[in-house]
Order: structure tokens, then sequence, then C-alpha cells
């Protein structure tokens, strides 16, 4: 396994990093479990509703501006970014007010994997501005 993954770190050194931050990002989010607490500024101030549509105005906002280049790898990256962030955005509103354990859960899963796809898509994107 380590010559794999020595190999690997070789030919690919983004991979690499990006799976480390993976199982970094992972171990984080099973230790931080049902103590999650919302990071975005929501709070059970505002309704279900208005939180989920100030989610999904973000992430129409942020789309609409992502910058284009014209490079299919760039602009899917540019695009899916803000995408990844409110489907992160409405799982913490799902923690803040859903009940259903199995949503919850899975919730939970939607925040650590896209932040982690995000982190991998903003590292492409860095690379494509040094190539």
């Amino acid at each position: 396994m380590f010559k794999t993954a020595k190999r690997i770190s070789k030919a690919r050194p983004w991979m690499f990093e990006s799976l480390l931050l993976a199982v970094a990002c992972l171990v984080v989010g099973v230790i931080a479990g049902s103590t999650f607490h919302n990071s975005f500024g929501a709070s059970t101030k505002e309704s279900f509703q208005q939180l989920m549509d100030e989610a999904m105005t973000s992430m129409d906002r942020g789309m609409e501006n992502a910058p284009m280049t014209g490079d299919p790898d760039h602009d899917f990256a540019a695009m899916m970014i803000p995408h990844h962030q409110g489907a992160v955005d409405m799982a913490k509103v799902e923690l803040l007010y859903g009940k259903d354990p199995v949503l919850r859960r899975l919730a939970q899963e939607i925040i650590v994997t896209q932040e982690q796809e995000i982190e991998v898509m903003r590292m492409r994107l860095k690379q494509f501005k040094t190539q």
C-alpha cells in the first residue's frame, strides 16, 4: 500500500494531497458527529424556509458570477464551487432544524464531502493559473 501511495504522490502530487485532505476532513466530520454547529451565520431566529431561500440565492449568485474562461475544466470547477457551497449551506440548515437522524447524518456527510470537493476544485483552479 505504501508503495502505491508513494507512486501516486510522485506522479500526481495534487491527487495525493487531495486524498490526505479528504481523510483528514472525514476524521474531523466523524469526531464532530452530532455536535456540529452552524457556522454560516444562520440561527433559528430565521425560519427553515428563509434560510433555505438564502442558501439558494447565494448559490445562484455565485454560479452566475463565476469567472468563465472558455476552458471546460476551469469553468466546471468555477461553477461547481458555489454549487457545492450551496449544498453545504442547505445541509447546515437541515442540522439546525431537522429531526430525522438519517437525514441529519446525510447532512453531515454532505458537509464533509462537499467541502473536501470544494477544496480539490480550488486547488485545481490555482494549478490552472500557474500553467
